[in-house]
């Protein structure tokens, strides 16, 4: 009898238990506050309540992205691989703290606990997103070892970690390892090869990929757009566009952007505004899409006019925006815009940002203010390889050339992480020609190779040509172009051009004029440098025979071009134009007359005028 009623009771018991973790269950599920499950976890602790009640609760904890609360309440659950994986998952997704993940992975292997399906994926995200190729290759040799590749996440992040390391040969191996594909498995691999600029293998994998039957979705375009957007496969993209219609998709942000930026790169601004205009709500990633096009293409003017219609209906600029329309100010000369997004960033608390910063040190360089260039670099709490590039630049271009060498050298006495690359060398070479230091230039050249295993390009060459030619080293220049590995370009030709005019080296000028007619038989100013240097030598025939050629081949002279900033206005003006404003013309009117006032009074003075 007593027994009976023992088990009696303890069914009683049992069943009052767990209806309770029912009912608690249920309430984990719908809590909306910390506070809420704090409460629950009282009742839990009163109630001796363990697993699996736990696990549901710090999965909740974790989902109201509670850190502190997470990691201590982890501490107290019994080890279990349902705990560890939502704690990895959690850094991995929640808080972007990839470190911690694989932490806790360690953690996890070295308490004897077997990882799963589910918590490979987050491990390979978080060395994918830290770079860590060669702990991402060692978990990947475990994935393999427990027979986990068949499981299309654990090979979708696989595929997806190898790219963000930019090793995209063993993310190849994975896919091409796959018995059987899926939508997200094409998606990962053309992602990959799109975003580290293999747009010619995204472009043929997308073509293989819809040979197989599989039919693209918005992922899939966006990063076949990037791809055409590279290669400037207009026909492609438009192909693109056509499908979007015909099967009715939605022109939203990220398909609307996508086509944006790839009709903007393709130089095709009207069919990139007409999309932007066909998009219904547009945010700050279609914005900075359709200012960066008309960056990208030199319409600076088209640029900044489309900031300030953002700045009255669109949403608030971010640092993408701001380095475009920096980029616009430069090219422009427009020093008040470039200053009013100076405080901008400031006000916004952006200004360090590395990317505005060293977009802000390159606009006051090419406006001519080197001092606000010079304030911006040196308060920035941290620089990369650009701010370095931006700064040795604009010293040089300004012909500080003591200045840009003294930087370059700090930057390899101070950057311990960072080396000088092509564009370094591009800017202390140009500081070498600005200040005619020789000796100094050809040292640096040698040292691009024999000190930095640097492959000198075009570029380096035309500098040293250019620095030989100022000097007056002409037949040194030439014989410099003599060894150069590739062919010599137009600017290089160009300055060895002009060099020869100032010398009235004819031999060489005739060489370099031959090269460069064949390089750039419509650009005017290499007939008419050749012409100069016969008729300054009194050759009139050949100078006659550079004219007759050039009016042979239907080239004429380009009219030159400058431009005013005026109270925030650019006021353009080119030769022969005779469109100008009726303020100006009255003003270029007084100019005229002081100077004929100027040239009579000279006349009057002279000791040699009649008396």
């Amino acid at each position: 009898m007593f027994f009976r009623e023992f088990i009696s009771m303890g069914l009683q018991s049992f069943r009052r238990q767990h209806s309770l973790v029912e009912k608690l269950q249920f309430l984990v599920k719908r809590c909306k506050s910390i506070e809420s499950l704090e409460q629950i976890h009282t009742q839990m602790l009163v109630n001796s309540i363990q697993l699996p009640l736990l696990n549901d609760l710090l999965s909740r904890i974790i989902e109201l992205k509670d850190f502190g609360y997470s990691t201590r309440f982890f501490a107290t659950v019994p080890v279990n691989s349902y705990a560890f994986n939502v704690m990895i998952r959690g850094f991995t997704t929640t808080w972007q703290r990839f470190d911690l993940a694989l932490l806790y992975f360690a953690k996890m292997k070295h308490m004897n606990v077997k990882p799963d399906n589910f918590t490979f994926p987050f491990v390979f995200m978080s060395c994918g997103s830290l770079s860590e190729f060669r702990m991402g290759k060692s978990v990947h040799s475990e994935a393999l070892r427990m027979g986990l590749l068949m499981d299309f996440h654990v090979a979708h992040s696989l595929i997806t970690m190898y790219a963000r390391c930019g090793q995209m040969g063993f993310a190849r191996n994975v896919f091409d390892e796959m018995s059987v594909r899926d939508l997200v498995s094409w998606n990962s691999i053309i992602s990959g090869y799109s975003k580290l600029g293999f747009a010619g293998e995204a472009v043929e994998l997308f073509r293989g990929m819809k040979e197989e039957g599989f039919v693209p979705n918005e992922m899939t375009l966006v990063s076949v757009l990037a791809a055409c957007g590279t290669l400037g496969n207009l026909s492609l993209g438009k192909q693109i566009e056509e499908h979007v219609n015909n099967t009715a998709m939605e022109v939203n942000s990220f398909i609307g952007s996508a086509l944006i930026n790839m009709y903007g790169k393709c130089g095709e601004l009207e069919s990139a505004k007409r999309i932007f205009n066909r998009m219904g709500s547009k945010d700050i990633i279609s914005w900075n899409a359709m200012i960066s096009g008309y960056a990208q293409n030199g319409q600076s003017e088209e640029t900044i006019a489309m900031f300030k219609t953002m700045l009255e209906i669109g949403p608030e600029p971010n640092e993408i925006t701001l380095i475009a329309i920096l980029s616009a100010s430069a090219s422009l000369g427009a020093l008040d815009m470039g200053k009013w997004i100076d405080d901008y960033a400031t006000r916004r608390g952006i200004h360090n940002n590395i990317y505005v910063a060293t977009a802000l040190v390159d606009m006051y360089s090419k406006c001519g203010n080197l001092e606000c260039a010079s304030k911006v670099f040196e308060n920035m709490p941290e620089r990369n390889q650009v701010s370095w590039n931006a700064m040795i630049t604009a010293h040089a271009v300004h012909g500080q050339a003591k200045k840009a060498l003294a930087l370059f050298q700090r930057m390899l006495d101070e950057e311990k992480h960072i080396h000088p690359d092509e564009i370094t060398f591009v800017g202390v070479l140009s500081a070498c020609v600005h200040g005619g230091l020789v000796d100094k230039g050809r040292d640096i050249f040698n040292q691009m190779s024999s000190s930095f295993g640097l492959t000198p390009k075009a570029e380096h060459y035309s500098c040293v040509v250019d620095l030989l030619c100022r000097n007056g080293l002409v037949n040194e220049a030439w014989d410099f172009v003599q060894l150069m590995p590739q062919k010599p370009d137009e600017i290089l030709l160009g300055s060895l051009l002009s060099a020869c005019q100032k010398v009235k080296n004819v031999e060489i000028s005739e060489k370099a004029s031959e090269l460069l007619i064949e390089l750039e038989p419509s650009n005017s100013g290499n007939y008419v440098i050749s012409s100069k240097i016969y008729a300054n030598l009194r050759m009139w025939d050949d100078c006659a025979r550079m004219r007759v050629l050039m009016k042979q081949k239907g080239v004429s002279k380009t009219p030159g071009c400058s431009w005013i900033e005026m109270n925030g206005v650019l006021q353009e003006f080119v030769a022969g134009e005779m469109f100008v404003n009726d303020k100006i013309r009255r003003i270029l009117s007084l100019l005229y007359d002081d100077i004929a006032l100027e040239d009579t009074t000279v006349v009057e003075d002279s000791p040699y005028s009649d008396t």
